[in-house]
């Protein structure tokens, strides 16, 4: 499931995955523009419906594969979106802030670094999404820059302006790095950054991948991207 102006999650889940896993994806109708919550809830309007019709062609698993769309609400928000997939398709889920919150655990991250494609609304959401989830959420930065033009043209950033992004706002403290957005071209920054900085990398899509994979016991039918995909145990 990805907002309708989404052109980076079907691209990872190819370039991550073997030809042992498809992905195929249900389109979520949203505006272009700069984001707000009413777009959002617009977004949101026929989640079962769009479910109801990608689980016809008879998938293993469904992913909510929207990070501010899985947490601008706050968590009981993902209990809802799990719940509604487990009524109408009887498949298991992952929604991305969730997964993101797993990669958290299972690396046994407490201080992050936030880096986002957002306006400021929304990072203060982020903030507050993470912080009600026990972590110690350093800073918050957004890249102005990718959005300029609409939310749709931040799958148009260039990768090299994110890791500058990131190289550049990057909080000392933090154990690991986030780069949020499903749409943001982030995972191809992983390698680099990860040598970089020093510390684990985790985005949107790649901890989207790595959970939905690791629910499906398939962590095996991807290349590694990054130290997540070091790590196996359910958490």
């Amino acid at each position: 499931m990805i907002p309708s102006t989404n052109t980076s999650v079907e691209a990872d889940f190819k370039w991550v995955t073997s030809k042992a896993v498809t992905a195929h994806s249900e389109r979520l109708a949203i505006p272009d523009g700069a984001m707000t919550p009413a777009f959002l809830d617009q977004m949101n309007q026929d989640l079962a419906a769009k479910v109801a019709s990608v689980a016809s062609a008879s998938m293993d698993l469904i992913a909510y594969a929207c990070t501010s769309g899985s947490f601008y609400r706050g968590p009981a928000w993902d209990e809802q979106v799990h719940a509604l997939v487990q009524r109408t398709a009887h498949l298991p889920c992952v929604t991305t802030s969730t997964a993101v919150m797993d990669a958290f655990q299972a690396l046994d991250i407490q201080r992050i670094s936030v880096i986002t494609p957002y306006p400021q609304w929304t990072n203060d959401k982020l903030a507050a999404y993470y912080g009600q989830q026990g972590m110690d959420v350093l800073g918050v930065h957004g890249d102005v820059r990718a959005a300029a033009q609409g939310h749709r043209a931040i799958n148009d950033q260039d990768p090299d302006e994110i890791i500058q992004f990131a190289l550049d706002h990057f909080d000392r403290d933090a154990q690991a790095l986030f780069c949020s957005c499903t749409a943001w071209r982030a995972a191809e920054c992983v390698t680099a950054l990860e040598a970089a900085l020093g510390v684990p990398v985790i985005t949107s899509n790649q901890a989207t991948i790595w959970a939905a994979l690791r629910q499906l016991d398939m962590l095996h039918a991807a290349q590694p991207l990054g130290r997540l995909f070091t790590r196996s145990a359910v958490c």
